[in-house]
């Protein structure tokens, strides 16, 4: 095929519903495209995301995602082609806007993969519904509304509840399950306000039935492969993206497997869907009756979770049918010697678990329906269903390592039943404190409409934690090893095995794997590869959450690349099903498992790794410190007690006095009773917050000494290692900076000026790049004092200073030994890879050897502003004053 321009849209900022995964996708998609020999034009407004560097497409526009726009970027660049299918609702619905104005058309532009008239048949409700009516496919009962008083006068014929599911758009934005007139026509309002068409599907709820999805592929040839399909342990009601999913599915038998895949196929081929293919199903629990929920003729979240589980690159192979190929002749990249067209097998089960930003907003509607309220999952690979269920729950960086013994114990009976039959975040939670209290598996099946064979597998993990807890039976270790628990939630009752690494090979070693990935399990054999040369683990940050997002994946994808362009063999672990990082081929090896003490000491061993590098996967990363320097691992860049003196206020102060440096009184309380007197001495308003922390948890500006006692009642209890801060809150003007120092020389690609004052988190502040208001003078103070800090810190990598200018005078706020939101910003803004930089230090190179530059570039001909994205419209009841705690999911 010759070489064409072809244009690819990305997904925007990340929000609730919408996330990396089509970082991963698009990635994908333009590393296929220039595999293939064509020119990639790469549309994106996220500065955060590896798809808008530019070493992944030839052109980049760090452009919004607007009709206007694109038709400029197109009339400038003169694309032959479309790829739309890999950015999202966002991509999908620009294409439609652009194929309907006649811009396609005017220009020349082919659409790649799934047709126009595809597209709108999917996301058009009614045509949907019609189109399956007709291939004989069964439907909910339903009708198409345009007006509030058609719901109205449904509903008086159907009754409660119903299901509101709007056209064209993601995440079930605008939509929901209604039990009530007055709750029908709000959600009416806003789904009909969300449509692209102003059309909304309202259809008989199907609540209790099972939610099962099938990922599946077609190409022009009219070959059609299930990659995967997935189980939902949440019955319809739950939006998938908020559901546990479990892949194989468990339940169903195979009449009903072969059912379900035969439908699929028949959808697919209807839709003329040319790439990935999302089905999703309500299947009955007793009966074999189905009913079609809807299809997205495009890559998903679904899609991301699919090909990590099955180690089959969906996106990939979808743009290569999009350029015209078919399954039987696109290679396999994995095994390097199948064909697409080989359907992936697994001999393990995956378990999702979704990460809910309800730690951040604690006043917050938490309940569970059709409309998305996760910003990110993590993904647990296990022998059994168990083993991978406990990997995800300790993957949620929630510091829960057990299904009981939390909060939840506290509960009454009918707290627990309302959350087990009115599902929110803690329901898994919930029904394993129930089984621990004897109710029976009956009557929660009863509450929820779980499938008692998960509830099975529940209570037979209860009855573990139960024994361990009593020490009832010596043998329970080496169980609890096998079915997913960590050393600290066993203590000293762990089994005598060494972890061992599976493959993950699409092919369940039927074939040689080309490029595999590993998961750990316990008293089988060891399938690790040696790396062949010098390793190094690169630790992930693990799922999107608010104050640690895409950007902390972005730092550990650069720094896996600068590990192999420095003849290093890049390890890395991670479990976030979203991301690039966690593709098969960016590093030499890559492990998915929990980016936990227990996973990242078993990585560093089997690979003999060189060391371990912390500083690129954020607090979750930086947190692992103290426990790996005792177990002997080896960090490499800056060390524990570089990172301990930066957490640490005393030390932290120590170090400032010791060199100058000006910072708002405070210190360190260890009960909320010294707060107060702290507070008291240092005058109101103060800032307080938890030490390690990430995205300013806990963090809030305290007037008056009620507002004290109110946040000691909701803030995280005071740890005798990590002590609450409380500081003289300054209303100045806050910069930024991220740099990288080597012990000698420091380099600073470029300062951030904040537009809100101080006290607005940076995260949620405007940010402008290079500075407007800020003279020479107080630049050349700020680099002096970020070369001092980083010096006495012993840095040896990167850091990230927060300042406050106040009345002519410059503190500092924080400093942050690790990647940080802004790293990715700035080095799109200068050209300068800090994190290339800041990885080659750590391996002992010097700046000066190195082509980046020292000291504090030259500022740029161009300004940069980003603004944060927030995703209140998604979080009812929601505090959406911003402070010092981060809020927003994202950036353009």
């Amino acid at each position: 095929m010759p070489q064409r321009n072809v244009l690819v849209i990305g997904s925007g900022p990340i929000v609730i519903g919408q996330a990396a995964e089509f970082d991963y996708a698009g990635v994908q998609a333009c590393r296929a495209l220039r595999e293939e020999g064509h020119r990639v034009i790469l549309v994106n407004s996220n500065p955060a995301t590896i798809m808008t560097d530019p070493e992944v497409a030839d052109a980049v526009y760090l452009e919004p995602l607007t009709l206007a726009s694109l038709e400029a970027i197109i009339e400038r660049e003169r694309p032959d082609a479309l790829l739309p299918t890999l950015g999202g609702q966002t991509g999908l619905n620009l294409a439609v806007e652009l194929h309907e104005a006649g811009v396609l058309k005017n220009f020349h532009v082919e659409l790649l993969g799934t047709p126009v008239e595809t597209i709108k048949l999917a996301e058009d409700r009614e045509r949907f519904k019609a189109k399956m009516i007709e291939i004989g496919e069964p439907v909910p009962e339903s009708a198409i509304v345009t007006r509030i008083d058609e719901g109205v006068a449904f509903a008086k014929e159907h009754g409660f509840p119903l299901v509101v599911r709007p056209a064209y758009t993601l995440g079930g934005t605008g939509g929901g399950i209604v039990y009530d007139a007055r709750e029908l026509a709000e959600t009416l309002q806003s789904g009909l306000a969300a449509s692209l068409i102003h059309q909304v599907l309202l259809e008989t709820s199907l609540l209790g039935w099972k939610e099962v999805e099938y990922e599946v592929l077609r190409d022009s040839a009219n070959n059609c492969i299930i990659v995967c399909n997935m189980e939902n342990i949440d019955p319809v009601g739950v939006h998938t993206g908020d559901s546990i999913v479990v892949a194989p599915s468990q339940t169903l038998s195979d009449r009903e497997y072969q059912m379900l895949r035969t439908s699929s196929v028949n959808v697919i081929r209807a839709l003329n869907v040319q790439g990935g293919c999302n089905i999703q199903f309500a299947l009955h629990p007793q009966r074999s009756e189905y009913r079609i929920i809807e299809v997205n003729p495009r890559v998903s979240r679904s899609s991301a979770l699919a090909s990590k589980a099955t180690g089959y690159p969906i996106a990939k192979i979808s743009t290569r049918i999009a350029l015209g190929q078919t399954l039987d002749e696109i290679p396999n990249p994995v095994t390097g010697v199948t064909k697409a067209a080989y359907e992936p097998t697994l001999d393990y089960v995956v378990v999702k678990i979704p990460r809910w930003p309800f730690d951040k907003f604690p006043l917050a509607d938490t309940r569970l329906g059709t409309q998305m309220k996760s910003t990110g999952e993590a993904m647990g690979i296990g022998r059994t269903f168990q083993s991978a269920l406990m990997k995800a729950v300790r993957g949620l960086d929630l510091k829960r390592e057990t299904l009981t013994g939390s909060g939840l114990n506290e509960w009454s009976d009918a707290e627990l039943e309302n959350v087990i039959a009115r599902p929110n975040h803690e329901r898994l939670f919930a029904v394993a404190e129930a089984l621990r209290r004897g109710v029976s598996i009956e009557r929660i099946a009863e509450l929820s409409a779980i499938d008692p064979f998960w509830l099975h597998e529940l209570l037979q993990l209860v009855h573990l934690e139960q024994r361990l807890r009593s020490g009832a039976h010596n043998g329970d270790g080496r169980l609890a090893r096998e079915c997913g628990y960590s050393t600290s939630a066993l203590g000293s009752r762990s089994g005598p095995e060494s972890p061992a690494f599976r493959m993950v090979d699409t092919a369940a070693a039927e074939f040689p794997a080309k490029s595999p990935y590993y998961y750990i399990t316990h008293g089988e054999s060891d399938e690790m590869r040696p790396a062949g040369k010098d390793a190094v683990v690169v630790v992930g940050s693990g799922p999107i959450r608010i104050g640690q997002g895409i950007e902390f994946d972005y730092s550990c994808v650069h720094a896996a690349w600068a590990l192999r362009q420095q003849g290093c063999a890049a390890v890395v672990i991670n479990n976030n099903p979203e991301t690039v990082s966690t593709d098969f081929d960016i590093s030499d090896v890559l492990i998915f498992e929990p980016p936990g003490a227990d996973e990242v000491e078993a990585a560093y061993r089997a690979t003999h790794a060189r060391g371990v590098m912390l500083a690129f996967g954020g607090q979750t990363a930086i947190n692992l410190a103290d426990e790996l320097a005792k177990r002997g691992v080896t960090i490499i860049g800056s060390d524990r007690r570089s990172l301990d003196m930066a957490e640490d206020r005393e030390k932290f102060d120590a170090a400032l006095h010791r060199l100058g440096v000006a910072r708002p009184q405070g210190k360190a309380a260890r009960s909320f009773r010294e707060a107060r007197v702290i507070a008291r001495e240092l005058g109101f308003p103060v800032l307080v917050r938890p030490s390690y922390v990430l995205g300013g948890r806990g963090m809030e500006v305290v007037y008056n000494e009620g507002q004290l006692a109110s946040y000691a009642e909701s803030a995280p209890p005071i740890l005798p290692d990590a002590p609450l801060l409380v500081d003289k809150y300054l209303r100045g003007l806050e910069v930024e900076v991220d740099a990288a120092f080597d012990g000698h020389d420091i380099l600073i690609p470029g300062i951030f000026e904040h537009i809100e004052r101080a006290g607005i988190h940076s995260g949620d502040s405007i940010s402008v790049y290079p500075t407007q208001t800020i003279g020479a003078d107080m630049e050349r103070r700020i680099s002096e004092i970020t070369f001092a800090i980083a010096q006495e810190l012993n840095i040896r990598g990167l850091i990230n200073i927060q300042f406050v200018i106040h009345e002519e005078q410059l503190y500092i706020i924080e400093a942050n030994p690790r990647a940080s939101r802004t790293v990715p910003i700035i080095q799109k803004a200068t050209g300068v890879n800090l994190v290339a930089a800041a990885t080659r230090i750590a391996l002992g190179e010097r700046l000066a050897d190195m082509e980046y530059g020292i000291g504090l570039i030259a500022r740029a001909p161009f300004v940069v502003v980003k603004v944060p994205v927030f995703s209140f419209a998604k979080m009812r009841g929601v505090e959406t004053i911003l402070g010092p705690e981060m809020k927003s999911t994202g950036e353009v």
